[in-house]
Parts: structure tokens; sequence; C-alpha cells
């Protein structure tokens, strides 16, 4: 039929013309064939063949309509049966901070504090003199060796002090809510008895009042700014390339794992520049989608220059605002509406005020910007819905701001309808829910675990969209990982699930890391579904991931990274 139909307008187009001209025919630069293609189109069809022209998706159907935009110059690839799908979309992470992970001490997979305080004394055999030594993603809930001496289950500074009395140290927690800093550090910080927690933060303390040298929440800033202020000194040139080489490895680590684009949660205006200069001149393979991230006095000075939208051919948009309202539950910075159940008569942190946070969503609404907003916990959750409620009055455009929680990890049930009647996106990471699930309960107690905690299933069937990804450098950046959390709802080395009833289906959990991600970030035309005339960012993957066995989700390899019709990753 469409051989007929083509043949057809030919020789309408020759009969109708004045005089005689060449046939013009549209032939693809690169096909797919022979695979099991899931569009997650509007009817989630799953096709055999897809033809690329010109770096966007020219047709999908079967091997024998796109055998027809075939020419002698294009590439064939041969999918063999194979499962291909869109690339994922990183929902929330940290670009620059997962490729500082990558050049750094990475402490991810370390399981006691004599391993780590190793790693640090290998690293000082080779430090210079005075330098800082940075490392990131311990967690002292997942260490399998128990300590001596704790304070709220945390180390004392001592045995990283012996091994680095001359180097400063600082060792950011997995979760980026607090950091642990030797005697070195402190001491350049200036930190001492009388020195007072500020607002939103704690300096952890033994019962005589004496720095263990841990520093939570906005108590970070103390130590960090003294590490800002040692990486100020460097040669400008020098500050740049090191951190171009960290975005190249953050490049490298995300093709290798199917993720073509990345939707960065919060980066400074000089590393907005940095990105629109390097899209600019061709030289990211990953789309970046980036929240500004300053407080407001700094925001409102220069937010004026943004929006900007899909600037150097699509690879660099900034659209959103980031902002805060409390911390991380392994931190006990997470903002509760009652205490934890593990630390009584403490309810978390506020770490920005609601007045700091409401300025930030009026310069958004202003600026025509997106605000995201991290809130963890249920008290967080509830006064960015009450403050978006306030914020939103007699905007017939609300539902379609698409401002989003950023973790929307701790719901209290009585607001979980409140996200759809908003229009409120639960920017979610379904990793965290089995990362922390050994501590959830133990935080919480078992009745706010069970009604609150990570509930997609809830958020999903009150009609909110929810969205997917790792934080990374706070988890692993790879989504196979991501989507067995988020359909079993289990941990690779437990059987039990947490919660099983808030799972999503395999349909809902690829979903949510590709139409939902593209949706919130208003990029739902170009991207996150594999529809004529969208952008050709497809994976090809070693298993379906609709049907494989549940056991074999975890095997799932990444065996090819397409961007702009152009593959920029293959397994060898």
């Amino acid at each position: 039929m469409l051989r007929f139909a083509f043949y057809t307008l030919t020789l309408f187009a020759l009969a109708t013309s004045c005089r005689p001209a060449a046939v013009s025919e549209t032939k693809a630069d690169l096909i797919l064939l022979n695979g099991q293609i899931y569009t997650v189109d509007d009817q989630l069809r799953t096709v055999e063949a897809l033809a690329i022209k010109d770096g966007r998706i020219l047709q999908v159907g079967s091997n024998r309509e796109i055998e027809m935009l075939r020419s002698d110059s294009t590439q064939v690839i041969d999918l063999k049966g194979g499962f291909a799908m869109p690339a994922f979309i990183e929902g929330h992470g940290h670009y620059s901070g997962l490729g500082s992970s990558l050049q750094n001490l990475n402490f991810m997979q370390s399981k006691s504090w004599d391993e780590i305080v190793a790693m640090v004394a290998e690293r000082v055999k080779t430090a210079q003199p005075g330098e800082w030594i940075y490392g990131r993603g311990w967690h002292q809930e997942k260490w399998t060796k128990p300590l001596d001496k704790t304070v709220l289950g945390y180390p004392y500074h001592n045995a990283l002090s012996a091994v680095s009395p001359d180097n400063p140290v600082i060792l950011t927690h997995a979760s980026g809510h607090s950091l642990l800093a030797n005697a070195k550090a402190m001491e350049l910080a200036g930190i001492g008895t009388d020195t007072p927690n500020p607002a939103g933060g704690e300096i952890v303390r033994d019962a005589q009042g004496h720095a263990i040298g841990v520093f939570e929440e906005r108590a970070m800033s103390l130590i960090t700014k003294a590490y800002q202020d040692y990486l100020a000194n460097l040669p400008a040139e020098q500050r740049k390339q090191e951190w171009r080489k960290g975005i190249s490895l953050a490049e490298q680590e995300c093709l290798r794992k199917g993720v073509a684009s990345f939707q960065d949660a919060g980066s400074s205006f000089q590393e907005l520049e940095w990105y629109q200069e390097m899209a600019e001149a061709g030289e990211l393979n990953v789309r970046l989608w980036v929240m500004a991230r300053h407080p407001y006095n700094i925001l409102k000075e220069k937010i004026g220059r943004y929006p900007v939208v899909s600037a150097g051919n699509g690879f660099f948009t900034c659209r959103a605002i980031k902002s805060e309202l409390d911390g991380a539950l392994g931190a006990y910075g997470a903002w509760l509406l009652a205490p934890y159940n593990d630390k009584p008569g403490f309810s978390g942190q506020n770490t920005t005020s609601l007045e700091e946070v409401r300025r930030i969503g009026q310069l958004a609404l202003s600026h025509n910007m997106q605000l995201c907003v991290h809130t963890i916990g249920d008290r967080a959750n509830r006064e960015l819905l009450n403050l978006c409620e306030q914020l939103f009055q007699n905007r017939t455009d609300a539902k379609n701001l698409r401002w989003r929680s950023e973790h929307a990890q701790h719901i209290d049930p009585t607001d979980i309808p409140r996200f759809a009647q908003l229009g409120i996106i639960a920017s979610m990471q379904a990793i965290h829910c089995t990362s922390d699930a050994p501590f959830v309960v133990r935080r919480l107690g078992e009745q706010r675990a069970r009604t609150g905690a990570y509930p997609w299933r809830s958020l999903l069937d009150a009609g909110a969209v929810v969205t997917n990804g790792t934080d990374t450098p706070v988890e692993d950046i790879n989504p196979i990982e991501c989507f067995y959390a988020a359909v079993t709802r289990k941990r690779p080395d437990s059987p039990t699930p947490f919660f099983p009833e808030q799972c999503m289906t395999r349909a809902e959990a690829i979903y949510s890391y590709t139409m939902a991600n593209a949706y919130a970030a208003f990029e739902e035309n170009e991207k996150g579904s594999l529809e004529k005339g969208k952008l050709a960012d497809i994976i090809l993957l070693s298993h379906n991931l609709l049907t494989c066995p549940e056991e074999d989700i975890l095997k799932t390899k990444v065996l090819m990274t397409i961007v702009g019709g152009r593959v920029k990753y293959q397994a060898k």
C-alpha cells in the first residue's frame, strides 16, 4: 500500500509540473532494523524498525516500511531482535558533582570507616603540602563493621586526623547533606568549642561539647568555605580545566549507562556559562537541562539573561531555578511534621527560610522560569504545596507551570492528592527508596514509613506526574538499578521488598525515566518517545525490560547509545 501510494504521488507530481523535474525523495541517514523497539508513544507500540534523518526520527514501523527509506549511503544497524527504547533521561542529578566524584575519592562501595581512612592515607602519600583532600559517598548506616565510639552513629575524626595531620580533609556524605572534616580542616575553618551552630545546620558534638568532625546541613558551609577559599587561590584556567576534565568523565559515564539527557539539579552562573559555551561549540554529547542555584540576592541580579532554551542545537537549556526547604533523612535533615523516631524531640532542619523560597518563587514567576525545590520530609513537602497554592492564586495557567518537588520522599497521605491538584511534579529517585530502606523505619517509625515514604503508587493513582533519576553522585547514575528499585522495591542484596504496595509497573517505570522526565522539562515534544520528528536519542539493551524475568533486570547491559542519530557509545 505504501509503495502504491508513493508511485501515485510521484506520477501526480510529474503530470502537474510545467516542466520536467527530478523526483526528490527523503532517504534516511541511519536505519535500525529487526528490533523490538519500544516507542513509549501514546499507544505504547513496539515496532520492528526505525529511520533517522538529520538527527531526528524520520519514521517508525515495520522492516518493510523502513527499508523503503534506505539509499546506498544509508547506514544500517541490524538489532538482531534486540530491545531498543528511548534513551534514559536522568531526572535529577548533579553533573559536575558526578564528574568530581570520578576524579576524587569515592566511598560509595566502602563498607567500613577503616576502609575510608585507609583510602585517605593512600591519597596523602601523593598529596602536595597543604593540598586539600576531597572525597564523597560515605554512609554510616551502610557500614558492616561497628565503630567503638560514635555520636548518632557518626565516627570521630581522630583516625582521619592521624593519617592526614598536615593535609586538610573534607569527605562529603553520600547524601550531600553532611560532611566529615579532619582536625586540619577544622583548624583552617576556625572551628572551636564556642563556634555556634548556623541556622539550619548543626556541628555534631560529643557529650563534652567537642566537635567530632561531622557537620550537618548548613553547618557544612563552615568547612566548605575554607575549601572554596583554597580553590579560589588556584589559577582560574587551572580551575576551569579541572572542571572540564570532570565534565568529560561525567559524559562518558552517562553514555555508557544509556543516559542521553541529564537534568542538573542546581549549578552556579559560572557553570551555566561554561555549559552553554561548550554546547554552542559542539563539545557536549549529553543534552543538559540545568537549574540555576543561588540565594535570592544573587539570583535577582543575574537571572535576567534566562531562560535559555535549546542552545547549541539542543544540548543546553536553563529554564529553572533550584531552591531547598530541608535536608536529607540520613543526616536527620529532612523536615518532618513529627519528631524523628530515633532522635526524640528533633524534627529536622528548615535549611532555607520560607520567606527566602517565596521570594525565589516570585522571581521564577516573573521570569517565566520553573521553580524546583528540594523537599524530602513531609513538613517540607506540605510547606512547598502551601507556598505554591498561595503563589498560584489568580493564575489560570498554574497547572502548566510544572513546578517541581525535588525528591518528594516523605509525604503525609493527606497531601498526596494536592500534587495533581496543583500540577506539582514529584521529581523522585526510585533508587533512594531501596538505598535508604535499612534506616527509614528507624527514622520514621513503621506507620509513617508505610503510608508516606517514597509513595510512587499513591501519587500515580492520584494523578500526579512522577519522574525518575538517581541524584548522582548520591547514587550510581545507572538507570537499570533505579528501574529495578522502581518495579520491585528490593535491594540487590535482599529479597525483602520495602512496602511493595507502592511499586510501579514496568511500563510506568520506563515512562518515568523517559516521557515523564521530558514533560517535567517542557521537552515532551522533543524527546522521551520514539516518534516521527523527535530527537533520535535511542538505546539498545541486552534484555527486554518489559518482559524479562525479574532476576534478569539487573543483568541488563547497555549495548549502544545513540544521541541525535549518532552512535556515541557501543559496548565492546
